[in-house]
């Protein structure tokens, strides 16, 4: 009877292994981007923050919805997407144009539909013949709506 029973228990054992470990799996798997989604995820980040740049209002308007929050370093009121479109056109009027443009770290946890990036950055941007170098970290969030992902959220700090 030991002997039944110990073989019982020792396939309990397995399968209740076999369990932790493909649940584990599929936990991790649900974290970390896969390298296609990684690809294309990337993709639309760099698209949203070069189509601010360069003032590509369509690009925003598809990227940025109507319900987007953003907050940045020092910033006391949270600005939406008519805020980035006003930001974007006033920094192209004042001449401003982008020279560089780089994240020199980047991890993506991707759940489902949502993806967020969290970021170290750096952009150079160039205004009226003055070249000044912005570097900080930023959190930002992507959702796939209607097969193509938007960016309806993030947080930008600054490096003092």
């Amino acid at each position: 009877m030991n002997y039944i029973l110990g073989g019982n228990m020792k396939r309990a054992m397995r399968i209740s292994l076999a369990t932790t470990t493909a649940v584990a799996m599929l936990f991790v798997a649900g974290l970390a981007a896969r390298a296609d989604d990684r690809a294309e995820l990337l993709k639309a980040r760099e698209a949203v923050w070069r189509a601010w740049f360069v003032n590509d209002a369509k690009t925003l308007e598809a990227m940025v919805p109507p319900d987007t929050i953003v907050i940045g370093s020092g910033q006391e009121i949270w600005r939406h997407q008519a805020d980035i479109l006003q930001s974007a056109a006033r920094f192209q009027a004042n001449g401003g144009k982008l020279i560089r443009l780089e994240f020199p770290r980047t991890e993506i946890q991707r759940f489902g539909d949502v993806a967020i990036f969290y970021s170290q950055y750096l952009y150079e941007t160039e205004d009226g013949g003055k070249r000044e170098v912005t570097s900080g970290r930023v959190t930002e969030i992507f959702v796939l709506r209607n097969g193509k992902w938007t960016n309806p959220g993030w947080h930008t700090d600054t490096e003092k």
